[in-house]
């Protein structure tokens, strides 16, 4: 009993110490708590919980403040993480219902979980190398030059040149019906090896079309800018007084370091989770004072742009990729990009997971075709 109730004594800490930024007292907790004890007994707790490593007393005289155990020991045993309001529900959908394009909405997603939480937003890009092949197109353009139109499931289309004699009309037909049916579903490196497999069999003919094609595959993969991350709240961070701030912000500046930390903390928390990293479990010395919220989207197999926002070409109304014939009831696979937020250890930790949850299920249901205006994504 004495065990369960000093966690309350921590659990009430944390929060009044994420409401006020001040030191917490044990008279404080009385008054402002149903503890169902005396303020010496939670003064008692709160030593103890100090020996234990939960608490600091940052001055003799002062309160106590939660450490990075404790805060570690509130986030795992958060009873409950609120749904958004109904305002910033709305909020989501008016800002980025009129997104244009992919990259409009990831810039606008960033500015916006900036604006919910007034911390650091960090939204990436669909990463190529976690995509699956939609459907590729090959057009003759010149002579002896083809343009591939290759076209994923997150909306990305590339175009790229491909230098080979062009083949005759009806086997360039029969070899892109072929890729199509064998490679739509697959990751574009498995994709890449299953082009170069048929041409090194019932493709012979066409060896050279059918490596050049792997090979820009194999290229979309290895290609850093397939990386790219929008951030946003930097600035207004920026303009707040703390000693912790001046290193967090310096850390944000190396970006690849940013983008492989949130990304492994994304794909540790799953297609539909939030994962959390409090200071020195980031493994980053300028965020030993800053805590990182993170969750994946786009983690299902049956995912579809949106034609009509511009995220990506119509193929045909009934046209089916392969993933989609296996995996029609919404199979999660691993998350293909990341959102997060990066703010100081005392940050709302309920409301901050909240709108980074609701963020990153609408930009899954925006990427695999489903209604984002659903409150039910938000909950």
């Amino acid at each position: 009993m004495m065990q369960s109730r000093r966690m309350l004594v921590l659990r009430a800490v944390v929060e009044d110490y994420i409401r006020s930024q001040e030191p917490v007292g044990s008279a404080s907790l009385a008054r402002g708590h149903e503890l169902g004890v005396s303020s010496a007994t939670i003064r008692n707790d709160m030593s103890a919980l100090e020996d234990e490593g939960y608490l600091i007393q940052p001055h003799t005289s002062a309160g106590r403040i939660p450490t990075e155990k404790g805060y570690r020991y509130f986030v795992d045993r958060l009873a409950k993480v609120v749904p958004l309001s109904h305002a910033q529900r709305n909020a989501i959908d008016a800002f980025l219902a009129g997104s244009v394009s992919l990259q409009d909405t990831l810039q606008r997603a960033a500015r916006l979980l900036a604006g919910i939480t007034g911390q650091i937003a960090v939204v990436a890009s669909p990463a190529l190398s976690k995509s699956v092949l939609r459907h590729i197109e090959i057009v003759p353009v010149a002579a002896n030059v083809l343009l591939a139109v290759i076209i994923t499931d997150t909306g990305r289309v590339a175009q790229h040149t491909l230098r080979v004699d062009p083949p005759a009309s009806d086997e360039l037909t029969r070899l892109m019906t072929v890729v199509n049916d064998r490679c739509a579903g697959l990751p574009l490196r498995s994709a890449a090896d299953a082009v170069r497999a048929l041409g090194m069999g019932p493709f012979a003919g066409l060896h050279a079309l059918a490596e050049c094609l792997a090979g820009v595959l194999d290229d979309m993969v290895d290609d850093d800018r397939a990386g790219e991350m929008y951030m946003a709240g930097a600035s207004s961070l920026a303009h707040r007084r703390s000693d912790d701030l001046a290193p967090m912000l310096d850390a944000l500046e190396e970006q690849v370091v940013i983008m492989r930390l949130m990304s492994a903390l994304s794909e540790e928390s799953g297609a539909d989770g939030v994962g959390v990293a409090i200071g020195s479990e980031t493994h980053t010395p300028g965020l030993l004072h800053a805590s990182v919220v993170t969750g994946g989207y786009g983690g299902f197999t049956h995912g579809l742009a949106h034609p009509e926002r511009g995220l990506s070409p119509d193929v045909g109304d009934g046209e089916a990729t392969a993933s989609q014939r296996r995996a029609g009831d919404g199979t999660e696979r691993e998350p293909v990009a990341f959102v997060g937020s990066i703010g100081p250890t005392h940050m709302d930790y309920a409301a901050t997971i909240a709108a980074v949850r609701a963020v990153a299920r609408y930009l899954t249901d925006l990427l695999t075709n489903e209604n984002p205006d659903d409150a039910g994504v938000y909950a």
